[in-house]
């Protein structure tokens, strides 16, 4: 299985950023999607995750309403839209799949597969 995260770079304040994670060896429709993020001295985090097969999507609470989760399953890949991004947004980004239907974002130490992430920073 394999997981390979895209996408990151540099953007400016209030500026948008659309991540990709592209699976391959991965039970795609039976794998819940999770995107962490983890920034310099701080613990990884949850930002988003589609839970499947019921598609339930979860955010946390710092980037519901600016960012955006989706699947697409004829690419088996997944997209995380970032808009209106904010210097605290700034991390490496993380893909990674939990054969397991989520009902919130899960702790990394539930992780199947992880991608090797994409750095994201944001200018002031």
């Amino acid at each position: 299985v394999q997981l390979v995260e895209s996408g990151g770079g540099l953007a400016q304040t209030g500026g948008s950023l659309k991540l990709s994670c592209v699976t391959s060896g991965l039970a795609f429709r039976d794998a819940s999607i999770v995107w962490f993020r983890q920034a310099p001295g701080k613990e990884r985090e949850g930002v988003s995750c589609v839970s499947a097969p019921d598609l339930n999507q979860y955010y946390t609470d710092s980037v519901r309403g600016r960012f955006f989760i989706s699947k697409d399953y004829g690419e088996e890949t997944s997209y995380l839209q970032m808009n209106r991004l904010k210097p605290e947004d700034a991390a490496v980004y993380y893909c990674a799949a939990i054969y397991k239907t989520l009902s919130g974002l899960p702790h990394p130490s539930e992780v199947h597969f992880w991608g090797k992430g994409t750095l994201v920073t944001v200018s002031s």
